[in-house]
């Protein structure tokens, strides 16, 4: 399919739309064309052990939360805080 013709498909399938598709079709589209984005879609994952350092981090972290209930800020006031972004979506 030319060029021109491929994009007038693609305006054409956007029409026919529900308006919440539109809005991930065009966040899908942001994070393609975003360079930072797309480096980090395609980062290797990390493989890298946990050192003993990260470990007793992670596991101090957890017995702080385990010992102030309702004293963490959840991930949904950090949305309502900073507004949902490209970046902050889950994969």
């Amino acid at each position: 399919m030319p060029h021109d013709r491929t994009k007038e498909h693609a305006h054409e399938l956007i029409e026919r739309m529900a308006p919440s598709q539109v809005s991930a079709v065009v966040g899908l589209l942001e994070s393609m064309l975003d360079p930072v984005s797309r480096a980090i879609a395609n980062a290797p994952v990390d493989d890298e052990p946990e050192s003993d350092e990260e470990r007793r981090a992670v596991s101090a972290s957890k017995a702080w939360i385990a010992q102030h209930p309702g004293e963490g800020i959840s991930h949904e006031e950090i949305v309502a805080e900073l507004g949902p972004s490209e970046k902050n979506r889950k994969r």
